[in-house]
C-alpha cells in the first residue's frame, strides 16, 4: 500500500531518546515528525490509559495521538510496536459520533464517518481496502471495524481506532475498540500546536 490513509513491555533501552525541551521527551523521529512512545519513557512504562486520557496526555506537550496518513508512516509504527512486544496502541483515529456527523457525505458512517483527529482528515472509506489497513478478522472472525462490543456484547461502541498487534492471530492491524479501553499510546508532534506555542510562548524550547 503506497497511497495516503487519508481521503479527499518494552525496554527502555530500545529506543533512544532524541529531544528533550520544556514541552517534553521525543523519543524518535520520521519523516520530519517526532513521536513520543509511552513505553519508552520511565514515567509511563506499563501504564495504560483510555482513548481520551492518552489525547490528552500528548496535548499537553503539544502533540496528539498519531495520525497514521501514509503507509509509510503506518510500517514504521508497527515496526516500533513489534519491536518491543507492544500488544495494542491508541492513535488519534475515531468515528465521528458528535454533532454534525449525520452530513450526506459522512454517511453510512461505519463506511465514512472516521477519521484522524489530530489532523481532521477523514480516512479512506472501510470498504476501500487497499487504502488502509483494518484487519481482516477480530474477536468474532468478522473484517474490521466490526463494532463487536456494542452489537454483540450490549456494550459500549467501538469508535475508537487501535493498532493491535497479533491480538486475534490476525497480524499487526487496525481495529474498532471501545474509547474506554486502556493502551500504551504513541504521541506526535503536532504543528497546529507547535505553532501557537512558538506565537504565544516564543522562549519555550521546542
Amino acid at each position: 500500500m503506497s497511497s495516503l490513509y487519508i481521503y479527499t513491555g518494552a525496554s527502555e533501552e530500545n529506543v533512544t531518546v532524541i529531544r528533550k525541551t520544556s514541552i517534553g521527551i521525543i523519543h524518535e523521529r520520521f519523516n520530519g515528525k517526532g513521536y513520543y512512545y509511552s513505553w519508552a519513557d520511565p514515567r509511563t512504562s506499563g501504564q495504560e490509559l483510555d482513548w481520551l486520557a492518552s489525547r490528552n496526555f500528548c496535548r499537553q506537550k503539544c502533540m496528539d495521538l498519531v495520525s497514521l496518513e501514509t503507509s509509510a508512516e503506518n510500517e514504521f509504527i508497527k515496526s516500533r510496536i513489534v519491536q518491543n512486544n507492544v500488544k495494542y496502541i491508541w492513535t488519534s483515529g475515531r468515528l465521528c459520533d458528535f454533532k454534525g456527523c449525520d452530513r450526506p457525505d459522512l454517511q453510512p458512517l461505519h463506511v465514512n464517518g472516521w477519521f484522524w483527529t489530530a489532523e481532521l482528515q477523514k480516512l479512506a472509506p472501510t470498504n476501500d481496502r487497499s487504502n488502509n489497513d483494518w484487519s481482516e478478522s477480530g474477536g468474532i472472525g468478522k473484517p474490521q471495524p466490526d463494532n463487536r462490543e456494542a452489537i454483540q456484547q450490549g456494550g459500549a461502541p467501538e469508535n475508537c481506532l487501535a493498532v493491535l498487534n497479533q491480538f486475534y492471530k490476525d497480524g499487526v492491524n487496525w481495529h474498532d475498540v471501545a474509547c474506554h479501553h486502556k493502551k500504551p499510546w504513541v504521541c506526535e508532534d503536532n504543528d497546529s500546536l507547535l505553532r501557537y506555542v512558538h506565537f504565544t510562548s516564543p522562549n519555550i524550547r521546542i
